[in-house]
């Protein structure tokens, strides 16, 4: 039978990165890829107890249909989540949301038509990508330093294109650099938005994952004039198998965001929301982020020294802050992705990102994606150690051909 599919599926194309990392699927792969938190700093007893209780008490309530823009509970509870992180809303500023993902869908839905301009980081988020595909828009790019998005190159892509419909940022340990933007490039971005009558898209999954500095205050939060649509995640802060987020937005975009998430889904569950709001009820999540952030920041520091100690000097890598990624640039001429599938997978039993998807306009194999959390110190360690092993390998293969 013939099928004819609507046309916004020609921009919808199976993911490189998927198909990549099904061959590292064997267990005796060590694996860098997924963005993935460490299991142990889920809240996972509390949980259990939150769960216990939910079914012996509240049942009729857990497992009933809820109100389409989240539980008011939980809504009260990221306004005020919120309002300590310096961004001023009420419950009824919040909407909650399938993960920041669904977030991204949806301004997606609301804003794109097919031919618009997106300005994205270089790189950017695969799954911002992922998301804004159905509506097929054209990008532009603003290049990235190690302090965020270089606001001179983005005043020059404001200016070379007008009437973009936003700016998209990870402003907090970017995926998939882990660079942070500074304090002053956040004040000159919010001034660039206002100069070019543009909106901005803050996404903001890692924000709570810093180990070292001290924390700068949101896009959301430096906004005096309501441009900035705010994605917030509890993936990362509690368990991503919640999926829960949620987007704080102008009040009329806010609105219509809500209609399409009741056209999309009806509502996130009430038993997770509930789990949520009982979470932070009765446990101390400061406690609960402080463990969290000194689990990540061990991986971290153990992959950033094994890192310096077994790859050639040639590889430039970040060094973050916070978050769950390092960036690896190789010397121009090196395909991270064929090194992938030709030799590190299948010689050595390591797995990377490669860095090409990540670009929205022109890719860039000479780059990879490693994240480093959820590894035991063995693997960690193993892991890192045979991919520099891998990588010294390619140096001198490159260095003999180049003879």
């Amino acid at each position: 039978m013939a099928r004819s599919f609507a046309q916004r599926m020609n921009g919808v194309h199976p993911s490189a990165i998927r198909d990549l990392m099904s061959l590292a699927a064997d267990p005796e792969i060590i694996s860098f890829g997924g963005g993935f938190p460490d299991p142990e700093s889920f809240p996972s007893e509390a949980f259990a107890e939150i769960l216990s209780e939910q079914m012996a008490s509240h049942a009729k309530v857990a497992l009933q249909y809820s109100a389409s823009e989240g539980l008011p509970s939980l809504r009260s509870h990221i306004a005020d989540l919120m309002g300590i992180d310096g961004i001023q809303c009420a419950a009824d500023d919040v909407l909650v949301l399938q993960g920041a993902q669904q977030g991204l869908d949806l301004v997606a839905k609301l804003m794109i038509d097919p031919g618009d301009l997106i300005v994205t980081e270089n790189p950017t988020f695969i799954g911002a990508l992922v998301a804004f595909a159905p509506y097929q828009p054209r990008y532009a790019v603003a290049e990235l330093d190690e302090d965020g998005v270089n606001t001179d190159d983005l005043e020059r892509v404001l200016i070379s294109n007008p009437g973009a419909k936003f700016i998209y940022t990870v402003p907090d340990f970017q995926n998939p650099t882990g660079v942070t933007m500074s304090l002053e490039r956040r004040r000159r971005l919010l001034e660039l938005a206002q100069i070019h009558d543009i909106l901005i898209l803050e996404d903001t999954p890692y924000r709570t994952l810093r180990y070292d500095g001290s924390s700068l205050p949101s896009l959301k939060s430096l906004d005096t004039t309501g441009r900035v649509i705010h994605l917030g995640s509890f993936s990362k802060m509690l368990a991503p198998a919640l999926r829960l987020g949620w987007v704080i937005a102008p009040a009329e975009i806010l609105r219509k965001l809500a209609l399409l998430k009741l056209a999309a889904d009806t509502q996130c569950s009430t038993l997770n929301m509930s789990v949520a709001s009982a979470f932070l009820d009765e446990y101390d999540l400061t406690a609960h982020t402080r463990r969290s952030v000194q689990i990540h920041k061990t991986q971290r520091d153990l992959a950033l020294e094994t890192i310096q100690h077994t790859f050639p000097d040639t590889i430039d890598f970040s060094k973050p802050d916070g978050g769950l990624f390092i960036w690896l640039t190789f010397p121009k001429g090196f395909d991270a992705g064929k090194h992938l599938a030709e030799h590190a997978i299948p010689e050595d039993r390591v797995a990377y990102v490669p860095g090409a998807p990540f670009y929205s306009v022109l890719p860039e194999p000479n780059h990879a994606r490693l994240s480093y959390a959820g590894k035991n110190p063995d693997d960690l360690v193993h892991g890192l150690t045979r991919l520099g092993e891998s990588f010294h390998r390619a140096e001198l293969g490159l260095r003999a051909i180049a003879k």
